[in-house]
């Protein structure tokens, strides 16, 4: 598929998504979006598709694609939950500014590794490692205070869903270590 074809695909499913919640807008109260609240989904959906889309053309292995896919996808929810909800107290707590670490450290790693399978690995290791510290940092050292803790949310829940956001980094660095052994070996075999 070219190309431009892969970028109207990304902008009609973008369009499609964003149907749901200007639609759900019509029968209830609960869904309030305002235009930024489109804007910025749209170009994180966006973002998104076009990430995946650049980066998966890079190597021809389902494995690998498997990675990237888990890894934007990652990036996405990362991003989208701590603009909707935060992930440490409230979405007004300064301290989740520091996940941005996080996806820094996931792309300047794929960037160094030149989008290498075991070079991605790593990186995709290291953001789930990343992520832990990150959490460490803002639930321990840094932590949140006032209108920004929001004290419903329990310790267990937020450490847990914490670890399930770092499991679904280190799940990418393990379909990417797998792609980079099954393209050693198929070198091994053209030897």
């Amino acid at each position: 598929m070219t190309l431009s074809k892969s970028i109207l695909r990304i902008i009609l499913a973008t369009a499609f998504l964003l149907l749901i919640p200007l639609v759900a807008m019509q029968f209830t109260h609960e869904v309030v979006w305002t235009l930024s609240d489109f804007v910025v989904a749209g170009a994180l959906l966006f973002g998104t598709g076009l990430t995946y889309i650049l980066v998966a053309r890079k190597w021809n292995n389902t494995t690998y694609r498997m990675g990237v896919g888990v890894a934007v996808a990652a990036g996405l929810l990362l991003v989208w939950a701590n603009l909707a909800v935060g992930l440490i107290g409230s979405e007004d707590n300064p301290v989740n500014l520091l996940y941005g670490l996080v996806l820094a450290v996931a792309i300047i790693g794929a960037i160094a590794a030149r989008f290498r399978p075991l070079g991605m690995s790593n990186a995709m290791f290291a953001a789930s490692l990343t992520y832990v510290l990150v959490t460490v940092i803002a639930l321990f050292i840094w932590t949140p205070s006032g209108v920004v803790a929001e004290p419903s949310v329990g310790l267990v829940n937020v450490i847990g869903a914490n670890a399930a956001f770092a499991a679904i980094w280190a799940a990418s660095g393990l379909l990417f270590r797998r792609a980079s052994a099954s393209d050693s070996a198929a070198h091994r075999q053209l030897a």
